[in-house]
């Protein structure tokens, strides 16, 4: 069927007639390309909120007979991202049979339990809670999205008369309930009473919308939601000023990051008072009008309304009291200025909790905010990771976005903080979160790496991602630096350009590192440059340069560095990727051994200065690494080889010949002695050398 392109000015049309063309007859491959390209656009639903559905005709495998069955996005998945393994497949039939043995609201988290009775498909994915609330309703394709315009009639005091202005007889307003077995029964019976239905608004929480194929149920609910979209924006400022207009003015752009840049270490030492937590900035003008208006006292302690949102941003932000321009400069006195707030919020939420707790709710979980908002600069958010940090803040932009339609319109309503703690702390989400895979080695931690745009710093940079860590890759060019960050997923990586020899340029890297992640746990000093010169062939610039590079650079990383672990309070770790040259005397290496001794013994010098700050500084210490170093390919090679009186070629074997077991040493052998000082297997251990060199007997440490 070839369907006409649409054009709406507030939702993306995204329908392709060729991608579909190729999927005509498979319900569930159209399932999924209607799910991908809907939450494609974060105005329709935001990250992992939501869920779709298709029924099909499948042959039964038991008795060969054709029955209906259900696909729809299972337990924790994102329809951006949705594809067939995160689907439940489900008999209708036997889903819809559980009527008869639902026994009432209090027998809500048991019938979860039951879905799993009703599976057709034996690699389903869990079945969510929502999963009833599409078996029940009769149509072929639906969707269940939280889009921030139809949130916004939904959360307002009069949510059900603007619906019915928006909509006529097309939907029905069915009252906030939390989702469940009872839930899906009301919708079928709105449905029983008003069979030409477009579909549901959910009070408080989202829409329903559906039809008999993929194509009409994705214009169903992209027209149901540019009709929102359009009222909302017919309303703005007609009434009052947005959010009642603005009491500041925002910084501009360089000094918003800085400012940024420069508090974001402290916020993230406070928000890990009980875990370490890994942080994201956004200035957002739509962030910035709520941060910068007179109703953020009225709206941000109402807290949020649907549950996608304070599951992931906790009930309300903190709105940091501190103007806009204060001076930074001195840690401690902002840090002194602002930690009782931080006290105040963990009162708030403890109060809240033992107010609203059950008899069997879980333990009360980390009591620190989410959502830090400055008024003038922008929001944080502080989450176990930066994913989650980063939806955590896309999702409390949702929540901006639904007070400003709510206020425009009506007035905001939010969720009564009961219903909201029975959301937060349902059993049925804290067994999900009990079900995440244990956090890895470097779960939560920050590394930034000098010299990491290829070489032996990308594989540590690699290796510390693999074992959990974020990683900030910088170097000199910034060409190596774009191919090589192009190599991590999203979210697991930034990169600056890094000059180390320029205070300025490496405290710009920090900056870069504590906009993205919050701040630094780890710090590798990895950047190098070699020379093999005799005594009479070395330059005052070659000194110079070996000097800047290598011990300076140290130096200014270490320092700037430092400042940034100080002011999150949490400890942390430096290591130098020294030389064995740093130990052992050889021809024609002037130069870089004074060098690489100089770098080996600030180690020793920088742990026994941060040690009371918790702070581990070790050295590991590579011998000759030829294949992949970026080093080697530069003249140092050549020069090496000339002083052994042998061929480029024969290095490699030549290397390992001298060492006590005969290895070739590679990339990877020191990127894992990094990760072995910082991984907390040496937690107790700092000032430290692993020499890394297949074993050479007179680098031995002595």
């Amino acid at each position: 069927m070839e369907t006409t392109i649409r054009q709406y000015k507030h939702v993306d049309y995204l329908w392709d007639d060729q991608k579909a063309l190729a999927l005509e007859g498979d319900e569930v491959a159209l399932l999924l390309y209607r799910s991908n390209i809907l939450g494609s656009d974060l105005r329709i639903t935001n990250y992992g909120g939501g869920n779709t559905s298709c029924k099909t005709m499948e042959k039964d495998p038991l008795t060969g007979q054709q029955v209906e069955v259900m696909y729809v996005k299972g337990s924790g998945g994102d329809i951006g991202t949705l594809t067939k393994s995160g689907l439940a497949g489900l008999y209708v039939e036997k889903l819809r049979a559980l009527k008869n043995v639902y026994g009432g609201l209090e027998f809500e988290d048991e019938m979860v339990q039951l879905f799993n009775h009703c599976i057709y498909d034996l690699n389903s994915k869990a079945p969510s809670i929502d999963t009833p609330l599409h078996a029940m309703l009769p149509y072929k394709h639906i969707d269940h999205l939280h889009p921030d315009a139809a949130i916004a009639i939904a959360a307002s005091k009069e949510g059900e008369s603007i619906m019915k202005e928006i909509y006529g007889d097309d939907f029905v307003w069915i009252p906030w309930q939390k989702p469940g077995f009872d839930l899906s029964l009301k919708l079928e019976a709105a449905v029983n009473d008003n069979p030409n239905l477009k579909g549901l608004y959910l009070g408080g929480h989202g829409l329903f919308t559906w039809a008999d194929d993929a194509y009409e149920c994705y214009i169903n609910s992209l027209e149901t939601i540019e009709k929102a979209s359009e009222y909302l924006q017919e309303h703005y400022g007609k009434k009052r000023p947005v959010f009642g207009g603005s009491r500041v003015s925002s910084l501009d752009k360089e000094k918003r990051h800085k400012q940024a840049a420069k508090i974001a270490p402290i916020l993230r030492g406070l928000c890990s008072s009980n875990q370490l937590m890994v942080g994201h900035f956004s200035d957002d003008e739509r962030i910035l009008e709520f941060a910068n208006s007179i109703d953020i006292d009225k709206l941000a302690p109402l807290g949020t309304s649907c549950p996608d949102h304070f599951l992931r941003t906790k009930i309300r932000p903190l709105v940091l009291e501190l103007p806009k321009d204060a001076d930074l400069s001195d840690g401690d006195a902002i840090k002194s200025k602002i930690e009782q707030q931080w006290v105040d919020y963990r009162n708030y939420y403890n109060e809240y909790y033992e107010s609203c707790k059950r008899s069997n709710s879980p333990a009360i979980r980390d009591n620190n905010p989410v959502i830090i908002i400055w008024s003038g600069v922008g929001m944080f958010s502080f989450a176990k990771n930066k994913q989650t940090a980063r939806v955590a803040n896309e999702f409390y932009l949702n929540a901006i976005n639904v007070m400003k339609g709510a206020e425009a319109v009506s007035e905001y309503v939010a969720l009564p903080l009961q219903e909201a703690f029975d959301i937060e702390y349902w059993l049925l989400e804290e067994a999900k979160l009990q079900r995440m895979p244990k956090e890895k080695s470097l779960s939560r931690k920050v590394v930034l790496i000098t010299g990491s745009g290829g070489g032996i710093g990308l594989e540590i940079a690699k290796l510390m991602v693999a074992n959990g860590a974020c990683v900030v890759i910088t170097d000199i060019e910034e060409e190596r630096l774009k191919e090589a960050s192009d190599g991590f997923a999203r979210d697991t990586s930034t990169y600056a350009e890094m000059d180390v020899t320029s205070a300025d340029s490496v405290e710009a890297a920090f900056d870069k590192a504590a906009l993205e992640f919050g701040g630094v746990d780890i710090i590798v000093n990895n950047a190098g440059i070699a020379t093999s010169k005799s005594l009479t062939d070395t330059t005052e610039k070659d000194w110079d340069l070996l000097q800047d590079v290598l011990v300076k650079g140290t130096f200014l990383t270490a320092k700037a560095g430092v400042e940034v672990l100080r002011k999150q309070g949490l400890g942390g770790d430096i290591v130098n990727v020294a030389s064995k040259n740093a130990l052992v005397s050889g021809p024609n290496n002037l130069g870089y051994g004074s060098a690489k001794a100089s770098q080996t013994h600030m180690t020793r010098l920088l742990a026994a200065e941060l040690g009371a700050d918790g702070i581990r500084v070790n050295t590991v210490n590579p011998d000759a690494v030829i294949k992949g170093s970026n080093i080697w390919s530069k003249g140092w090679a050549e020069g090496r080889a000339k002083a052994y009186g042998i061929s480029v070629e024969e290095l490699p074997a030549h290397y390992a010949k001298r060492t006590l077991l005969n290895a070739i040493l590679e990339r990877e052998d020191i990127a894992k002695a990094v990760l072995i000082f910082v991984d907390g297997s040496l937690s107790k251990s700092t000032g430290n050398i692993i020499n890394v060199d297949g074993g050479v007997a007179a680098a031995f440490v002595r």
